[in-house]
């Protein structure tokens, strides 16, 4: 029966770590004990290890014999690594969105409107969330799932840098929301250059706001 539990536990802790890092619950430079995280998910130290290897090999912690492991701060060069991917990518998927087919329109307004109401409540991680999803959207219209794959891959690094951005830049918020109803606007109206200028405009601005905000 143990052989069995341990992973559903380290599972637990996996999910536990990785949210308090992604929505800055456990910032960088924080330092992770086994211990007290075997503690706060109510298991035993073994699967707390096994948690931990995972999320180092996912370069968000670096672990330290003996000592515990430590949360590592978003770095400018990931950063400008992570706009760089985005902005190949994400023109190119906006480009390819024009005529944008009803159903892209669709889901789009329906991230839009959730994006609203959650900055409303406050809730920013759940903005975050939106916001990713609204630009994944776009990316899987263009019908390329290595694309698509490439952008997955960036899902953690971008809600990380995304919370972060807005937790520093509370009054960005609006703005942010407004781009993407530009970005939908434009999908909308077939314009395919103003579309691509507005995600270039859009996306930019992570690399300018979040280069200050880990360091």
């Amino acid at each position: 029966m143990a052989p069995t539990g341990r992973p559903a536990a380290a599972d637990r802790v996996y999910a536990h770590v990785k949210d308090g890092v992604l929505h800055r619950r456990y910032a960088g430079g924080t330092l992770l004990t086994e211990g007290g995280l075997a503690e706060a998910v109510g298991v035993s130290r073994t699967p707390v290890r096994e948690a931990l290897l995972r999320l180092e090999g996912e370069g968000l912690l670096k672990l330290y014999p003996k000592k515990g492991a430590l949360v590592l701060a978003v770095s400018a060069q990931e950063i400008a690594d992570v706009v760089e991917t985005r902005l190949l990518v994400e023109k190119h998927a906006a480009a390819k969105a024009v005529p944008a087919p009803p159903a892209l329109v669709t889901r789009l307004e329906e991230l839009l409107a959730d994006m609203r109401r959650q900055a409303a409540e406050g809730d920013l991680a759940a903005v975050s969330v939106s916001d990713r999803a609204f630009h994944a959207e776009i990316v899987r219209n263009a019908g390329n799932q290595i694309l698509s794959r490439l952008y997955d891959q960036l899902r953690d690094r971008q809600l990380r840098m995304g919370v972060a951005a807005m937790h520093a830049h509370p009054d960005r918020i609006a703005k942010n929301i407004a781009e993407h109803a530009e970005i939908l606007d434009a999908l909308r109206a077939g314009d395919a250059p103003a579309a691509i200028a507005v995600v270039d405009r859009h996306v930019s601005w992570v690399r300018t706001l979040a280069q200050g905000n880990d360091r």
